[in-house]
């Protein structure tokens, strides 16, 4: 009896079913039926001439064994592959290109490679079912594909490893053959939305000649496509819209989508002077906006759209930090309120590697936002660059596939599919809480800018794109022959749209200044912009000591009933010995209560970064884990009932794109203790972009605020090149005026203080601290109770241990160096210098350094030393920031490239010539080497 006798009385879609659990993972089948689909495709991929066929029947291999099928079941079969050969590479096939020709992919989709022939086309197939057409004849199920895989939208989603998601996919693109039916009102509105961006960049084209504007032509479906998630989203209860976006596009979107007032445009245009001093700002297609508008079905909702800088995707990281900052502090985590949505350009989501840092944290617990909708906006060029020269990869969103997030492509020119590839994006996101990109396929009307010549480097492109029309006129001829519009419709509207902004630049040109809307302003409310003499106030940072005797006992007592490593009880028993009994507070115990203080008062605080939950050093250990079930304990979050929330994670290996989040976390939740910390202190060169576009010049720019602090170790303890300096030198650079805080603290006391101060001051500046690495630990690094309930932070520290009078010797330095200073003094008993500490670096506190070489009255030796070498560290910083500084000798290393040498002897060998010279000029270490 033949063994596959059963296979006649099963249906095909049971067959289809098994198969596409074993195409996506084999071994989610019963094994038998995983041993017969690899049979069946050895089969059906083996030369005919090696199989046996007679009349009725065809040969399978299964394990090895020849076993007879029906042909006509392989004939199901094989139409079961060409549906999947659909699925898989219908995208490769597809009608999305407007203004080029297709690249030729084999195999193609032709029935002949898939066992099947022409005299098939009128045979009835059950494979229907599959696809929901239900037993068809194979013609009318090939056209059926071709309708869903082949027109206006390619879908890819066949690399997805989750069979319900695919599944839905499936069930969601085979209804009306994964084309829209819109009634007549719907398709009216997407006219309209058409005319708006189409008008608005020709009215920009007409009265602001030659200006720069990175024009959204020939991509303009984007702006129906936005409207429509937008609307459709608020009806799906979203509150907030979070977007980033380069400058393609960028003014037209913020006009017809945001709300944006085109006066304020045109008065940005107009280059008129703003109305702060405070202000510098910034080019028109980097601002951002935050707006309260309502939904055309009267739904309440918040629409922010980041500023960012020229660095395309920067702005990504950005929106997915403020997006999470407020699920976090709105929501309740509750992320399908709030829509991260990131528009990028095909040239920089292809060749930007901060979008794989990206994708790589959508689904990790510190950095989720339940999915992000991603907008390619493709003109197929980048720059002057055509796009085989942009990448290796098939399409520019290929790095989706990381994360097995779907794909959309969709030719721009089809207003109609576009809406509908939108709708699909955003249900698939509400519904799975996880990445969908759209890539929209369109092309650049003009240059790079509208002065560039595209036609340099794009001589055939740009011919085939000035004889072709825009998406608004080809959906109003569609329109036109369905009906729905008449002739003079489109005219209408255009008229009515640029009356109106015709009003808008009367109404600009009247006003002398330009105000800046500030972003998020609800969110800032109560802060207040200050300069730098203001940064320099005292701020009360106090707290009572029984409360912190109360947060100490919690953080030194772990839960009895369960077992921890004996190295962590013991170190936890030590931090209750060195409050309760010793009275003197290491550096973790400093930073912990600091944190505690700060819960307690309802200020939240987040800490990210690579293995910030223990420290790199080991020295922090907020979590905790239970040996056996490696629960984690997180004793800061057990203060009490009312404490706000301690989060710390531990992130992916990567600077850039955390950097980012964790600088739009602390944009949008200025009540939140936002930090990030490196590793080492020279891993921040990652991040370099977000600390010269954001962290350093954001304020001036944007008229931003942000308390971000970044920590980052420093000192040369001899371990080579690589992470002894955070490169101090870079940060002090690009000080200026108020935008942020650089220190450089020495005791946990001082740590204590500064940290409060960045959440208990009525503003908000970027914070950069230089944190130590032997500190951690080191016997005088030490604080007393006292110094955290009494006292403040003290931008310099004077020296206590001298007698003023008999100082000759007057020592400026900053952070560890102090330690190994004060050990060489007392080593040589040399009570005539004084050490004095510069804790702060930024604002420079040069009045207090003033009045301290005033005080030393019999001082005549004034020294700066440093263990960095002469071109970094902080002495290129005083040279620009304090006026005396002539007065001074400088103890410091050599000009080097490297930090510091990668011998541990010549290491030790240099730090002690720096030693050496501060206490005695004799000995300079700075003649150059022999040659």
């Amino acid at each position: 009896m033949d063994k596959y006798s059963f296979l006649n009385t099963a249906h095909t879609s049971f067959f289809s079913e098994l198969y596409d659990k074993y195409l996506v993972n084999p071994d989610s089948v019963e094994p038998s039926w995983r041993a017969f689909f690899q049979g069946f495709d050895f089969g059906v991929e083996t030369s005919l001439d090696e199989l046996n066929f007679d009349e009725n029947r065809t040969t399978v291999m299964v394990n090895g064994t020849k076993s007879e099928m029906p042909q006509s079941l392989q004939k199901e079969f094989q139409v079961i592959r060409l549906i999947d050969g659909y699925r898989g590479r219908g995208h490769l096939f597809t009608k999305t290109n407007p203004v080029r020709e297709r690249r030729n992919y084999e195999p193609s989709l032709d029935i002949n490679n898939f066992g099947l022939e022409n005299s098939d086309l009128e045979t009835v197939f059950n494979a229907g079912d599959i696809i929901g057409i239900g037993p068809s004849p194979l013609k009318d199920i090939i056209k059926h594909l071709q309708n869903i895989y082949c027109d206006a939208i390619g879908v890819e989603y066949m690399f997805i490893r989750k069979p319900e998601r695919v599944k839905w996919i499936q069930d969601w693109i085979n209804v009306n053959d994964n084309h829209p039916d819109f009634g007549p009102e719907r398709k009216k509105h997407i006219l309209k939305k058409l005319n708006q961006a189409i008008s608005f960049e020709t009215f920009l084209h007409t009265k602001y000649v030659g200006q720069k504007r990175f024009s959204l032509e020939g991509n303009e479906s984007l702006i129906p496509g936005l409207d429509v998630i937008v609307e459709r989203a608020a009806e799906m209860g979203v509150k907030q819209f979070v977007m980033g976006m380069a400058h393609r596009g960028r003014l037209n979107v913020l006009t017809n989508i945001f709300g944006k007032s085109a006066k304020d445009i045109f008065s940005e245009f107009d280059g008129k002077d703003y109305e702060q001093e405070i202000f510098d700002g910034d080019v028109k297609y980097h601002l951002g906006w935050t707006s309260d508008r309502k939904s055309d079905n009267g739904n309440k909702i918040k629409m922010n759209i980041a500023p960012n800088p020229s660095h395309l995707e920067t702005v990504g990281a950005v929106v997915e930090g403020i997006a999470r900052a407020k699920q976090d502090a709105d929501y309740k985590d509750d992320f399908s309120k709030v829509l991260p949505i990131v528009v990028h350009g095909d040239a920089a989501v292809a060749g930007q590697g901060l979008i794989y840092e990206l994708v790589q944290m959508a689904g990790l617990d510190g950095y989720k936002t339940g999915g992000t909708i991603h907008i390619v906006v493709n003109n197929q060029i980048g720059f002057t660059t055509n796009y085989l020269d942009a990448r290796t990869s098939t399409y520019c969103t290929d790095v989706a596939k990381v994360t097995l997030s779907p794909v959309l492509h969709v030719n721009a020119d089809d207003a109609e599919a576009v809406v509908h590839a939108s709708l699909f994006a955003l249900e698939y996101r509400m519904r799975f809480a996880s990445d969908v990109f759209i890539d929209l396929l369109g092309y650049r009307k003009y240059g790079h800018n509208e002065g560039d010549e595209p036609r340099f480097t794009q001589p055939k492109l740009y011919k085939a794109i000035a004889k072709h029309k825009n998406p608004r006129d080809i959906y109003a001829e569609r329109l036109i022959q369905e009906g729905i519009i008449d002739d003079t419709y489109v005219a209408q509207l255009e008229k009515q749209y640029k009356d109106s902004l015709e009003e808008k630049l009367e109404d600009s040109r009247k006003e002398d200044k330009t105000v800046i809307t500030p972003f998020m302003a609800d969110e800032w409310k109560g802060f207040e912009s200050v300069r730098e003499w203001e940064m320099m106030d005292a701020v009360d940072t106090t707290y009572d000591k029984d409360k912190l005797t109360k947060i100490a006992k919690v953080i030194t007592e772990l839960p009895k009933s369960k077992k921890f490593l004996r190295k962590v009880e013991k170190l936890v028993k030590d931090r209750y010995n060195m409050y309760f009994n010793a009275d003197n507070l290491d550096w973790a115990m400093g930073e912990l209560l600091a944190y505690g203080t700060l819960l307690e008062e309802g200020y939240g605080v987040r800490i990210s970064g690579q293995d910030v939950e223990r420290g790199t050093f080991s020295h922090r250990h907020a979590v905790m884990k239970v040996e056996e079930s490696e629960e984690e304990i997180v004793l800061l979050n057990h203060l009490s009932e009312k404490q706000a929330k301690f989060q710390i994670y531990n992130s992916l290996l990567s600077e850039y794109g955390v950097v980012g989040f964790d600088y739009g976390y602390a944009m949008a939740s200025p009540n939140t203790l936002t930090i990030w910390e490196a590793q080492f202190g020279d891993f921040s060169n990652g991040a370099q972009i977000m600390i010269d576009q954001y962290i350093s010049a954001a304020e001036d720019k944007w008229k931003l605020q942000n308390g971000l602090v970044m920590l980052l170790p420093h000192g040369y303890e001899g371990q080579g090149a690589e992470h002894s300096s955070a490169r101090m030198e870079r940060y002090l650079q690009l000080c200026a005026k108020d935008n942020m805080y650089i220190a450089d603290v020495t005791t946990p006391a001082q740590m204590f203080h500064i940290l409060r101060r960045q959440m208990k001051a009525n503003f908000r500046k970027p914070l950069i601290i230089f944190t130590p690495k032997s500190l951690l630990r080191h016997p005088k690094a030490v604080s007393k109770i006292s110094d955290l309930t009494e006292g403040s932070f003290k931008e310099v520290i004077d020296d206590a241990a001298v007698e003023v009078k008999n100082v000759k010797s007057l020592v400026f330095c900053t952070g560890k160096f102090y330690y190994d200073l004060l050990a060489e003094r007392e080593k040589l008993e040399r009570n005539d210098v004084a050490l004095v500490r510069v804790e702060q670096l930024f604002p420079l506190p040069d009045e207090q350094i003033k009045e301290l070489i005033a005080k030393y009255k019999n001082v005549d030796d004034l020294v700066w030393a440093q263990e960095e070498p002469r071109n970094m560290g902080a002495w290129s910083h005083l040279l620009m920031h304090f006026s005396d500084v002539h007065k001074f000798r400088v103890a410091s290393r050599r000009f080097y490239a490297a930090p510091a040498a990668g011998s541990a002897v010549r290491s030790k060998m240099r730090h002690q010539q720096v030693i050496d010279y501060v206490f005695d000029k004799s000995k300079n270490n700075m003649f150059k080497p022999k040659k």
